[in-house]
């Protein structure tokens, strides 16, 4: 198999929140309107992330939204869709579904309830998924996020997955918090083709610096044209000034249950209150929390550009 990694994935991706109708459903529409916002200030799509609440969505709701949302034209080769489980059946379903659609990537927790997976069972997991899904094209980027699910990925283990699936292993999302463990991740597997997104834009200069493919990051969702512009900038004199400014919008949304608090934000830029439903467990603002939150993005006069009603 081939792969040239010139058309692999790369750049600033958003983990699209996930609106709600009244009904507790994920509604489509809603849905297409960010995800055509963050594509035309040139974000990627990586839907059914953490904070796309993509575990509290059922196998059938987030193929149905994926249809949706290539049936509506958005460009598939820029969707890193989340297609993680602890049931590798659903795994491979939701995987070849992505793959089918000609999606860029498929972004792929590892299976996470049992925490005593060693790497051989973790390995045995992506061996069946890829074997399962069986296509040339898949493309798997491993999401490693242990302060949320207690099970990572070793860096023997992505060594063994790369020796034995060139190409197939393309890179990771690493939102582990842990700069020693990026540094080494990089160091390791930058330089042969494995590329490592960090998890959030406050590393964004050093990931770049030190031959990272890009950023996938919550506040990509609200502050999308600020992080592309030092991903694309990164090299510039001002970067480290860049990189200042955009750690401060992301303290302020950090400071608050952060996608309840990014919800919020969608909601009043969009003059729309259904923007700030969540999925249970997950709940709103409570008005404290509320008020301190407008404040606070008031007095760094932030607004989502652009995302305005028609």
């Amino acid at each position: 198999m081939t792969d040239n990694q010139s058309d692999r994935m790369k750049g600033v991706l958003a983990p699209v929140l996930t609106p709600f109708d009244a009904e507790g459903k994920p509604d489509p529409v809603r849905l297409e309107r960010i995800c055509r916002w963050l594509i035309s200030h040139d974000c990627g799509l990586a839907i059914f992330g953490t904070n796309s609440e993509g575990n509290s969505l059922s196998v059938p709701e987030r193929m149905d939204l994926l249809d949706h949302l290539v049936a509506a034209g958005l460009p598939v080769h820029r969707m890193m869709p989340g297609t993680g489980s602890c049931s590798l059946p659903e795994a491979v379903s939701l995987t070849r579904a992505v793959v089918d659609h000609g999606c860029g990537g498929a972004l792929v927790l590892p299976p996470f309830y049992y925490k005593i997976a060693t790497d051989d069972g973790l390995f045995a997991f992506f061996s069946e998924l890829i074997e399962g899904v069986g296509d040339e094209r898949l493309r798997i980027y491993l999401y490693h996020i242990p302060p949320v699910t207690q099970v990572g990925f070793s860096h023997s283990l992505v060594e063994r997955l790369l020796k034995r699936y060139p190409g197939v292993i393309a890179g990771m999302k690493d939102s582990g918090g842990d700069w020693a463990y990026t540094e080494k991740t990089l160091s390791l597997f930058a330089s042969s083709g494995f590329d490592v997104f960090c998890g959030t834009e406050t590393i964004l200069l050093d990931t770049m610096r030190r031959g990272g493919r890009g950023c996938i990051s919550a506040t990509c969702n609200v502050n999308p044209g600020a992080i592309v512009k030092l991903y694309d900038t990164w090299q510039a004199d001002d970067a480290p000034q860049q990189q200042e400014a955009l750690n401060v919008i992301r303290s302020s949304f950090a400071a608050f249950p952060m996608i309840a608090a990014m919800k919020d934000a969608v909601s009043v830029a969009l003059g729309d209150p259904g923007w700030t439903r969540l999925r249970p467990p997950l709940q709103e603002l409570n008005n404290e929390e509320r008020t301190s939150l407008r404040c606070r993005l008031g007095e760094l006069s932030f607004d989502l550009t652009g995302i305005s009603p028609d």
